[in-house]
């Protein structure tokens, strides 16, 4: 039983992480119906920007503090995300209101590779560290309770932990702020919402700047446990099982779908595993996915479209 709970936290943490990810594709195609294929690119450049300031401030500064010395370089790399979705909005979103879903997402596209492109030769190609000072030694816990106890990874925790924070943070904005109402109701009807005096071109910049700090923040915890490197630009294709299984439009459907799928992975992993020669944890979220798209395609929450002749 143990062993159990054991593997159970461990899918729920890393499921926290992969709902962050994921979040930023529901949030971008709920407000603008774009497939933000340039999600994984806005990770990789945000860690990036937050490791090379992370380095360059004490250089600058003198600043001996890591702490002081992260914040700013978050703060930094908040901004630079900011006037990236800006720029993302003006010169490109803004002249493709109203055209075809392949459209915005193959300029989606273009925007991912260009972010890769203009994130190596600002910041350099090379693996760089962040260290914001999760502890990374395991402890045990409820040993009264179990023989040995349960093996949990601290880094993991407060990674999960972090995540649970700005995921409900996020959850509050949508529900109990006028903006965030604003959002939601461009997502339901663009037209509709444009008609009572939203501005839509200024929604689309907030939920940009709002994917872009999601970025930022799974990218830096992503970065600091696994080094920041040019495969965090593929963490969206892990995110993607997550946004069919919970569905593309809703956000309590990112958080649920990520939990599925880190619980299921780490579960299939260690009790199925040896019955497939192991590896399973790889491909077990895409043919769950597969799954769900055959038989559900709109996910556990998303909204089943209906067009009416």
């Amino acid at each position: 039983m143990g062993f159990f709970l054991e593997t159970l936290l461990g899918g729920l943490m890393a499921g926290m992480l992969y709902s962050l990810v994921a979040l930023g594709f529901v949030l971008i195609f709920k407000a603008s119906g774009v497939f933000n294929f340039a999600q994984g690119a806005m990770v990789l450049f945000a860690a990036l920007a937050m490791a090379r300031f992370s380095q360059w401030i004490p250089q600058w500064t003198g600043i001996s503090s890591l702490i002081l010395a992260n914040l700013i370089a978050f703060l930094i790399a908040g901004m630079i995300m900011f006037v990236v979705a800006w720029l993302i909005e003006r010169l490109v979103l803004r002249h493709l209101v109203n055209q075809e879903g392949t459209t915005l997402l193959m300029a989606t596209i273009g925007i991912a590779y260009l972010l890769e492109g203009v994130g190596q030769s600002v910041f350099g190609g090379n693996i760089y560290k962040i260290d914001i000072g999760m502890p990374k030694d395991p402890v045990f816990a409820l040993e009264s309770v179990f023989p040995g106890g349960i093996l949990i990874n601290k880094e993991d925790l407060y990674a999960a932990v972090i995540a649970a924070v700005l995921v409900a943070l996020l959850s509050v904005f949508f529900q109990k702020t006028a903006t965030g109402r604003a959002l939601r109701a461009v997502a339901d009807d663009h037209q509709a919402a444009q008609s009572i005096g939203i501005p839509l071109n200024r929604i689309w910049v907030i939920v940009w700047c709002v994917a872009g700090v999601v970025a930022l923040v799974a990218g830096m915890i992503w970065g600091s446990k696994l080094g920041v490197q040019f495969s965090l630009a593929t963490l969206a294709l892990r995110a993607l099982p997550v946004v069919i299984l919970g569905g593309l439009t809703s956000v309590p459907g990112a958080i649920i779908g990520g939990l599925i799928i880190g619980v299921g992975e780490k579960l299939s992993e260690v009790y199925l595993g040896h019955f497939v020669g192991g590896g399973i944890e790889i491909w077990f979220a895409y043919v769950l996915a597969l799954g769900f798209l055959l038989v559900r395609p709109q996910g556990l929450f998303g909204e089943k479209i209906i067009d009416r002749v």
